[in-house]
């Protein structure tokens, strides 16, 4: 039996470039690179160092706030370059792969008879503890508090989205084993969403608690089910994690090694062939946009996540450790002449006024990078509110964000946003502000202020 959550605002961009439903194997990377900022908060105290060898699995950073908090390599090979930054911060760390692959044996964990503290430390010390994310804040979880609940998304409603329900495909085995060990890491429920009429492998799960979701994105956003199933309060504390981490974590339990392996879609109306392709984390991103998809004086943007909440990287760029879609789409750095002053058939909106997008829901639209037109002062037109379903006021949390009001971001639901649950009124905002750079900040600050 199962729960059903139907969300009525929204906004559901359909884009040009879905991903055919066939997996292939990406060209394999002769370099792979960790990098620090993919784990938000988190001071890296290096173990390895320029020369050296590690295998796959084998850590070569901690957490210098919990030095149990190991980060590890998806591959085995020599440490080539430590990259820095301004006051020599660590940007990556970059791995020269071997052709035979070598793995640490962390040994097999007896998921039935293993309590709490012995799989914390099992993850934390094979490298699969940054997999789980906390909230409040949307940083790796603290091992150290206890969770009110677990919720996991198995439903992707952003554009051009990975379908979950392909790429999870005949991995029942390792998604059983990482619920049953998550669901003693909580006092409360393992709460695992799918869309409404999904055959996803996570519905035949046991230790759930089910639900089925349906309406336009950000439907599929885990901080839109989390309000909608237990909202977050002062003091409390929930965990999610994504559903390909999962696979990993759970083959982890069953053979005591580290498999970084990742399924990424690469879409976008600037592929050739959009589809599914096998790589690991930290892989060069040329070894999939090049070999699969444009030409290398294609004029594009490639976006590491969806449209909404991806960061743009280079080519020369590497896979981060959360993603599961490469996007590429044109880049916008043309100029439209008298844009604003004509009908447009070609672009989507909210509003109906000199745009026509609302005349036909179902066609899939080929946009680019182009924001038309720049940052400029808050202007109130309640939009937000039509793609916000969040029992949240987005413009008011936005506002005590920017003149950092604690009392005020506490008051107003702080604690159970990230900046993704903010995609969509900065996609709509007609004054261009950039609303998840802002929660994100405000975010450190309450983290920073209040722990």
């Amino acid at each position: 039996m199962s729960n059903d959550i139907k969300i009525k605002k929204g906004l559901d961009i359909n884009l040009v470039g879905q991903a055919e439903k066939t997996t292939e194997n990406a060209i394999i990377s002769n370099y792979y690179t960790i990098r620090p900022e993919d784990f938000h908060g988190i001071i890296p105290k290096l173990l390895v160092k320029e020369g050296g060898h590690v295998k796959t699995g084998e850590a070569v950073f901690f957490n210098k706030g919990n030095e149990l908090m190991k980060f590890v390599s998806p591959i085995s090979g020599e440490i080539i370059e430590i990259l820095r930054g301004a006051k020599r911060k660590i940007l990556g760390i970059k791995i020269h792969a071997s052709k035979e692959q070598s793995y640490i044996d962390n040994g097999k964990l007896d998921v039935g008879s293993s309590d709490a503290e012995t799989i914390k430390s099992y993850l934390l010390a094979s490298g699969c503890w940054p997999f789980i994310k906390q909230r409040p804040y949307d940083v790796i979880a603290n091992p150290d508090k206890t969770p009110k609940a677990i919720f996991i998304s198995g439903y992707a409603s952003a554009p051009l989205a990975a379908d979950y329900d392909y790429v999870l495909k005949g991995k029942e085995k390792e998604l059983q084993a990482a619920i049953t060990v998550l669901g003693k890491l909580t006092t409360g429920k393992v709460h695992v969403s799918i869309g409404l009429n999904s055959s996803s492998p996570l519905a035949v799960l046991s230790g759930i608690t089910l639900h089925k979701v349906s309406g336009p994105h950000p439907s599929g956003n885990v901080g839109t089910q989390i309000n909608k199933i237990d909202p977050i309060n002062k003091g409390e504390i929930v965990w999610t994690v994504n559903p390909q981490d999962l696979i990993i974590i759970g083959e982890l339990l069953l053979t005591g090694k580290f498999n970084a392996e990742r399924t990424v879609a690469l879409v976008g109306s600037s592929i050739k062939k959009p589809r599914y392709l096998k790589t690991k984390i930290g892989s060069e991103i040329s070894t999939m946009v090049y070999d699969h998809g444009i030409e290398k004086d294609a004029n594009v943007r490639i976006i590491s996540g969806n449209v909404l909440s991806g960061k743009h990287i280079h080519p020369d760029g590497f896979l981060d450790y959360y993603s599961n879609t490469i996007t590429v789409i044109p880049e916008g750095d043309d100029y439209d002449f008298f844009g604003w002053n004509k009908p447009v058939f070609n672009k989507i909106s909210t509003s109906r006024a000199l745009t026509f997008s609302w005349l036909y829901p179902k066609k899939k639209y080929d946009l680019n990078t182009n924001t038309n037109g720049e940052h400029r002062a808050f202007v109130v037109t309640g939009n937000y509110e039509e793609v916000f379903p969040l029992d949240i006021y987005p413009m008011q949390i936005l506002k005590a964000c920017m003149y950092e009001d604690l009392d005020e971001m506490e008051a107003l639901g702080m604690y159970e946003v990230a900046p993704e649950d903010f995609a969509l009124t900065e996609f709509v905002c007609v004054s261009k502000q950039p609303h998840q750079k802002i929660i994100r900040e405000g975010l450190d600050l309450m983290l920073k202020e209040i722990g």
